[in-house]
């Protein structure tokens, strides 16, 4: 697993051995990427169930500001951030994602974000949805971006936001949120 493009562009990601991460395969973040296009370019990012930290990583590579990386457990991505010397663009919030978007201040008072990756665990995607779908909307800037990645056999659906892209790769569905414009 390597970084598609941009000046990070070549240099290797490592997803520890053993762990239960399934990193986005090279072939679906250059499709997402493409599909974002400039987009990319001073965005604020946000990556739900970051996992090694990949899709914050390649927008960091692609010219992003800075990215926000929340996991349970972010020792792979933290690895992947310090080796590549992205410690100043990248914070990584050790958290369950469900009780950290709970906890986040009254929608007025959040942070808002041009892209926000989500890439939760094909198992949880009921439960998932219901989290993230209770608050993307209120997490993405204006003219903001949601790409949510699950299980082709059940899909992850995000009621609040409009689908505007939709694309099968194997196992995985990718969807790309947000308002028309």
């Amino acid at each position: 697993m390597r970084v598609i493009a941009g000046e990070l562009g070549g240099r290797r990601l490592v997803a520890p051995r053993g762990w239960k991460v399934r990193p986005t395969s090279d072939r679906v973040r250059e499709a997402i990427f493409s599909a974002l296009g400039e987009r990319v370019l001073g965005a604020v990012v946000l990556d739900l169930y970051c996992g090694t930290g990949a899709l914050a990583i390649e927008a960091l590579s692609r010219g992003a500001e800075r990215a926000v990386l929340v996991d349970r457990d972010t020792r792979p991505a933290r690895g992947n951030v310090e080796r590549l010397g992205l410690r100043e663009r990248g914070e990584l919030v050790r958290a369950d994602v469900g009780r950290w978007l709970a906890a986040l201040p009254e929608e007025s008072e959040r942070p808002r974000f041009d892209l926000v990756f989500v890439d939760a665990p094909y198992r949880l995607a009921d439960r998932v949805g219901r989290d993230i779908d209770t608050h993307l909307s209120a997490l993405l800037a204006p003219g903001g971006r949601a790409v949510v990645e699950s299980g082709a056999r059940r899909p992850l659906r995000i009621d609040s936001l409009q689908r505007l892209r939709q694309r099968r790769y194997g196992a995985a569905d990718i969807s790309i949120y947000g308002e028309e414009g």
